[in-house]
């Protein structure tokens, strides 16, 4: 069974950073596409940043400049610096990745079990 871990959430200042990391365990073929995702109390799950296996990236509009995602292959890892954080920060964030495994060959989409992240005075 593939499972994706989560670590790094918790509260921070306004201005404060903190780093995520997801990592994927289990019997794993491959790994394509990694991401984070956030879902603030009371709002649908909204897109962060993903990151393809060759190392492009793509983030939502208001983190762009403030966050960092990146990846390292060879852990089946992948991590989301957060930097100037912002009060509307503040949301379960999940990792998400395409995986293929003895249980899906075809290929499938697992999430992590989510971490908090509260940005506040």
């Amino acid at each position: 069974q593939v499972q994706l871990v989560e670590s790094g959430g918790g509260l921070v200042q306004p201005g404060g950073s903190l780093r995520l990391s997801c990592a994927a365990s289990g019997r794993i073929y491959s790994i394509s596409d990694m991401g984070w995702y956030r879902q603030a109390l009371g709002n649908e799950r909204e897109l962060v940043a993903t990151i393809t296996s060759r190392g492009s990236t793509n983030y939502e509009g208001s983190v762009k400049g403030r966050f960092t995602i990146s990846r390292d292959n060879a852990k089946n890892t992948v991590y989301l610096q957060m930097d100037s954080l912002k009060p509307e920060d503040t949301a379960v964030y999940y990792c998400n990745a395409h995986i293929w495994s003895p249980f899906y060959p075809a290929g499938d989409d697992y999430w992590g079990q989510g971490t908090q992240v509260t940005v506040s005075s």
